[in-house]
């Protein structure tokens, strides 16, 4: 994205606030770029990277993964970063086409759809648990193996049990604990890795283009 002064100084009172931490250069601009959408510095806390998550995210997005969204608001908020960078493809589990079905809601059979038609895909699940359990299900089953999930739905119940599969799942993800979550979050977590992945492959995609 463009920074602007506005910006630069919001993130210069993050860095202030947030002072010592832990985290990987990249995995800290990722929690920044979190707390700069959200203005919610519990997430610090709350997010949680799993081994290999970002190479294997940036390496799917320079290779133009599929990339599969829960909602239309994730898919408008990344769209303008992928188009100015790989053109990944990206749809929305609301707009999968899918037979009608009781017990799950739409999300979740859209996720389902398209998850067995791109298997190896980069999902982003922001909002919808029942999309996230869905698709952890199908990981649980080797029905598919995702190149990075990133798991951020807002949740009262079971969601610690959801998030918790996930993590054992050994699929590479970003995901946040406890019941907080949004598709904000989401949404800030994959633009923030799309910089990344053009840092590190622009140059390279540009000339394959």
């Amino acid at each position: 994205m463009e920074w602007h002064i506005s910006d630069a100084q919001s993130l210069r009172i993050i860095d202030q606030e947030i002072g010592e931490h832990a985290f990987s250069p990249s995995e800290y601009e990722i929690v920044r770029r979190v707390i700069y959408a959200t203005a919610d510095f519990e997430y610090k806390s709350l997010i949680h990277f799993s081994d290999q998550a970002l190479q294997s995210g940036a390496a799917a997005l320079a290779a133009r993964t599929t990339i599969i969204v829960d909602v239309p608001m994730a898919q408008v908020g990344i769209t303008p970063s992928i188009q100015a960078t790989f053109a990944n493809p990206v749809y929305c589990s609301m707009d999968a086409l899918t037979r009608p079905q009781k017990g799950k809601s739409r999300a979740a059979w859209g996720i389902e759809t398209l998850a067995r038609r791109y298997p190896e895909g980069i999902f982003v699940i922001g909002s919808s648990q029942t999309a996230l359990a869905t698709l952890v299900d199908l990981i649980e089953e080797d029905q598919v193996r995702p190149a990075l999930v990133v798991g951020t739905p807002a949740g009262f119940l079971d969601v610690d049990v959801l998030k918790a599969r996930l993590q054992d799942s050994l699929i590479p993800h970003i995901r946040i604990n406890g019941r907080k979550g949004s598709a904000v979050v989401a949404t800030a977590i994959l633009n923030g890795l799309i910089d990344l992945a053009w840092q590190a492959y622009g140059r390279e995609a540009q000339q394959m283009g």
